[in-house]
């Protein structure tokens, strides 16, 4: 938190990193998402399997597009 009279909040850390990275390697019109929210959708969602995407500091990853929910 920044400031004493108007609070300022700012995010860091590698869960923003990462969200960052799955949007720049994503494809317009398309929700991309890694393991861990995969994993966290637990079949609330239709996911489709898009494989491995090289990340920035984190190397090929598995990744999923969102497609709808069931």
């Amino acid at each position: 938190m920044i400031g004493r009279r108007k609070f300022i909040y700012d995010v860091w850390g590698d869960t923003v990193n990462m969200a960052s990275r799955m949007e720049s390697t994503g494809v317009p019109g398309r929700l991309q998402v890694a393991r861990e929210t995969y994993e966290r959708l637990g079949g609330r969602f239709e996911l489709e399997p898009r494989g491995l995407v090289e990340v920035k500091g984190k190397g090929a990853i598995e990744t999923w597009f969102v497609v709808d929910r069931p």
